[in-house]
């Protein structure tokens, strides 16, 4: 089937509801929920997760990493991250 006949049945539906609110209302409804799914950054597939995890193990293997230990050295950690984030993009001279 193809998206504009998807999009014709779907419409037939919302017609055959036609003033029945609650009907409506559940349509309404369920397509924001269907846009939330889509717009949330951290929902990703079966295939995705394990793919960003195999990549992880790699980066681990390469010495990719940083290690905190203590609570001071987490500190500074999430300090010198916020210090990057205020530097401008191109600090080229």
């Amino acid at each position: 089937m193809t998206a504009i006949e998807l999009k014709a049945q779907i419409q037939q539906g919302i017609d055959l509801l036609g003033n029945d609110e609650g009907g409506l209302q559940r349509v309404a409804n369920y397509i924001k929920r269907l846009l939330k799914k889509k717009d949330d950054p951290t929902l990703m597939s079966k295939e995705e997760f394990f793919r960003r995890i195999d990549e992880a193990r790699e980066q681990y293997e390469r010495g990719e990493y940083t290690s905190v230990n203590t609570i001071d050295e987490l500190h500074e950690f999430l300090n010198n991250i916020e210090e990057e984030a205020k530097l401008p993009e191109d600090v080229s001279h």
